[in-house]
């Protein structure tokens, strides 16, 4: 018999990488499999174009996430799409819909408690993209051969005995909160996505890209990124009542879900 679901308003994920060897499906659609939701927001890199031009990796798990997402498309349910840098070749198709999906550039989200919410990818706040476009594709390939480093392991971490074991560890992310100049990235990067959910006029801002999940309150405005499916494995959900929560799925029971939420008292003032 199927588990009781748990229900939201919304769902908001980024960053899957469809297309990439790294993308964690598997736990992706098991998460998927435990709630239920209104209208979803896809916030970027849902396909990973820049590993498909290298290897042609599309296994058929990826294509049972595409087949999902169109699925709800095909029952009415609200579905927004505001293509990545990864996924940059679906931006010719912005404003163009198909059944109740919508491509966007980006979009406002009303909240239930009538909070405004700017949600973009946010990769048009990378410096590096923006000036540099090639040194952001050779990243992408080191960021690949790190993560299979990290695979390996991980799997040597899970053959020790249970003593000495552990569960899933990310490197990179490891990495990233070690390094002074990863950190400032990231800093920049929040602080610059704030500052266009004010100038929007809007309460908040959803956001992706950097794959490093947070929810946070800055000078008023409150800052949530989704994360990614990648490492992290990551989303953010709207209640009922209007309320946003970053969810992390547990690492060995993707049955129940571990809560994080940041009062956003300030934005709603």
């Amino acid at each position: 018999m199927d588990l009781p679901r748990t229900r939201f308003r919304t769902l908001f994920i980024s960053d899957l990488h469809l297309g990439s060897r790294n993308t964690r499906t598997r736990e992706l659609l098991d998460f998927l499999h435990t709630i239920e939701f209104d209208s979803l927001y896809l916030v970027g890199d849902i396909i990973d174009g820049w590993a498909l031009e290298r290897s042609g990796y599309w296994p058929p798990l990826h294509q049972e996430v595409v087949d999902w997402i169109l699925g709800l498309s095909r029952e009415g349910r609200p579905v927004v799409y505001i293509p990545g840098n990864h996924d940059e070749f679906a931006r010719r198709f912005v404003g163009n819909s198909i059944g109740s999906l919508r491509i966007v550039r980006d979009a406002v989200h009303l909240t239930a408690d009538g909070r405004k919410y700017l949600v973009i990818h946010g990769d048009e706040f990378d410096g590096i993209i923006r000036l540099a476009p090639w040194i952001s594709r050779l990243g992408a390939g080191l960021y690949g051969m790190l993560l299979i480093l990290n695979r390996v392991l991980n799997r040597v971490l899970n053959r020790l005995p249970a003593a000495l074991g552990r569960d899933y560890w990310s490197l990179s992310a490891a990495l990233k909160l070690k390094t002074k100049k990863a950190l400032h990235f990231i800093t920049d990067f929040t602080t610059a996505v704030a500052t266009r959910a004010r100038q929007c006029g809007a309460h908040g801002v959803i956001c992706g890209h950097i794959h490093h999940a947070d929810s946070q309150t800055l000078d008023g405005i409150h800052y949530v990124n989704t994360g990614d499916w990648v490492e992290s494995c990551t989303a953010v959900v709207e209640r009922a009542d209007g309320t946003l929560e970053l969810l992390f799925p547990a690492a060995n029971d993707l049955t129940r879900l571990v809560l994080v939420t940041e009062p956003s008292t300030e934005a709603s003032a």
